[in-house]
């Protein structure tokens, strides 16, 4: 017979809420990385281009390009 550890329903129920909160912080650092990201390549562009001229359109690949999957809190589209 093995010996398994038993976990309470309300540490169970503990557990779930901190799954949940580290899954959206990781969303969250995510995000802000990817702003760093855009805001990086909007600099770089204005420090490329020349003085006189206009600032150049930075194009960033949507996240269908990108092929990142789609949210679960979005309604399935049909």
């Amino acid at each position: 017979m093995t010996n398994r550890v038993t976990y309470a329903p309300q540490d169970v129920q503990k557990m779930c809420k901190q799954a949940e909160r580290d899954h959206e912080n990781r969303k969250l650092i995510v995000l802000m990385e990817r702003v760093k990201r855009q805001i990086a390549a909007r600099e770089s562009a204005r420090m490329d281009a020349e003085p006189g001229a206009k600032p150049s359109v930075v194009t960033m690949k949507s996240e269908s390009e990108r092929g990142r999957l789609p949210s679960r809190s979005v309604p399935l589209e049909r």
